[in-house]
């Protein structure tokens, strides 16, 4: 009698066991996970925290608002301090987890390990603008909503001849002077020079030597000295925000007497706080709209911070959690198109035809958040064709010019500025 009954109860745990294992991966079968690689203590960490804190504000709207098509995302991030060897051991790691696609961060780590990438083939989706990653020949994996950082060089250039260098007492007398500020050891402060140089020669610019300032610096004072000899009119800063508003600061302190053009990452709504009043007239590129601004889907942006991230106060927020978005969003896009044409995105080995199915069917896709509309080609992952450039006056932002390099020079764009 005893034996029955302990045989019954032993076949009803079992079953419920089996019952339970069935529903996990059931469940498993509905879960897309993506890895995400991060700074919010490294260099860049200045504009990192928001960034990572916008993605993960993301992938909780993503999931709250039907997932992909009813799948559910897991997403998974870590923080690398902004070093390459322990991004590597991250992605590594993430691989493992059973990453479908990856968000990345730095220039320096996404381009590292952009061949390990290609190999494995799971799409990277990074805050990584370089142009050296957008020629799909060499770099077949790597995405990015945002025009690339050469596009927002040249166009940041080319908005301020257009709009700033003919109001100046000498047009038409001299050349204007230019020349360049970032931490030449970066390679994401490095990423551009290249290409700015090169509209700087095309625009008929007389290029000065260029001054090495750190990602951490906090005193500039020698690298102006060193600028005055040379009277520039008009100076590129491609670190981010931190050492950005320091080397302005010691400018005005100093009389240096230029404008400023800035990378986007060294343009934010921190600039005017740290910089205070050396950040008038200072201009920057702005692939996408400052947080809060009203633009299409920015209520949504703002609703999920205080949301997801109430403890994060609205006014701190920066256009990175804007940024970080755009990424999130065109991964949600290619994701819902691969599923519905039958892709497996739940399975590791899905990022071929994520890749091919999703990202690279983007035609002029529209995610608002005062982006340019975002195409991939199989040949082409630029994802825009120029980018609006803005200004800081009178307590504001305001928008200078949206530059459209395709159209300006449509042959260059075709057969010389891809991927560099």
């Amino acid at each position: 009698m005893k034996k029955s009954i302990f045989l019954k109860l032993f076949v009803l745990l079992l079953g419920v066991a089996l019952a339970a294992g069935f529903s996990t991966v059931a469940a498993a079968k509905d879960i897309i996970r993506i890895g995400g690689i991060m700074d919010t203590t490294g260099g860049t960490s200045d504009v990192g925290k928001d960034y990572a804190i916008g993605m993960s504000d993301a992938f909780k709207y993503i999931n709250d608002n039907g997932g992909v098509n009813g799948k559910k995302i897991k997403y998974t991030w870590f923080d690398y301090g902004y070093r390459i060897p322990e991004a590597i051991t991250k992605y590594k790691m993430l691989k493992r987890m059973g990453s479908v696609i990856i968000m990345g961060w730095g220039t320096g780590d996404t381009e590292a390990l952009s061949p390990t990438v290609n190999k494995d083939k799971i799409p990277y989706v990074s805050a990584s603008y370089s142009a050296h990653l957008t020629d799909p020949k060499k770099t077949p994996y790597n995405l990015f909503f945002s025009s690339d950082y050469s596009t927002n060089a040249r166009s940041a250039i080319t908005a301020w001849f257009d709009k700033k260098w003919k109001n100046h007492p000498d047009f038409g007398k001299r050349k204007p002077r230019f020349a360049c500020c970032y931490m030449f050891a970066s390679p994401y402060c490095s990423a551009p020079i290249k290409a700015i140089k090169d509209q700087a020669r095309l625009l008929g610019f007389e290029i000065g030597e260029d001054q090495d300032v750190s990602l951490f610096a906090l005193d500039t004072k020698s690298q102006i000295m060193a600028l005055k000899s040379f009277k520039p009119d008009v100076l590129w800063h491609g670190n981010t925000t931190m050492s950005v508003a320091a080397t302005i600061r010691d400018a005005y302190a100093l009389g240096l007497g230029a404008d400023w053009i800035v990378d986007n990452w060294g343009f934010d709504e921190n600039l005017p706080r740290l910089a205070g009043e050396a950040a008038e007239g200072v201009m920057g590129a702005t692939p996408c709209a400052f947080f809060g601004q009203n633009v299409k889907n920015m209520d949504i942006v703002v609703s999920s911070a205080e949301t997801y991230s109430p403890g994060v106060p609205l006014g701190k927020r920066l256009n990175r959690t804007v940024q970080a978005w755009g990424d999130a969003l065109i991964t949600w896009e290619a994701l819902k198109r691969a599923d519905r044409k039958g892709v497996d995105v739940t399975r590791k080995d899905a990022g071929e035809a994520i890749m091919k199915q999703g990202f690279e069917t983007l035609r002029n896709f529209d995610i608002g958040l005062g982006a340019a509309p975002i195409s991939f080609t199989p040949t082409d992952h630029r994802p825009a064709t120029g980018c609006r450039i803005q200004i800081w006056k009178g307590g504001k932002f305001h928008v200078v010019e949206d530059v459209d390099l395709k159209k300006r020079w449509p042959e260059l764009w075709k057969t010389k500025w891809l991927g560099w």
